[in-house]
């Protein structure tokens, strides 16, 4: 590919979001990342840095995928 050069891997990604490597493998793997733009080499997804524009990561600060959207009615919020 001749644009090579703009795309990101783990590595790039990984700095991007202020993650370690591993950590955005599993976010990778869980389907918590963007679809890559690139996959035609095994294991070895890219993205385009244009992918992560406006794109906000899955599972940072308050867990909303285990408490709904609001905080439970009966619990104070400080």
């Amino acid at each position: 590919m001749a644009d090579d050069q703009q795309l990101w891997g783990y590595t790039e990604v990984a700095a991007h979001l202020g993650i370690s490597v591993g950590a955005a493998r599993s976010r990778k793997s869980r389907g918590s990342l963007p679809a890559p733009d690139d996959d035609s080499v095994p294991d070895r997804p890219r993205w385009k840095p244009a992918t992560f524009q406006g794109w906000s990561p899955v599972g940072r600060g308050f867990r909303s995928d285990l408490h709904g959207s609001s905080w439970p009615e009966d619990t104070p919020a400080d």
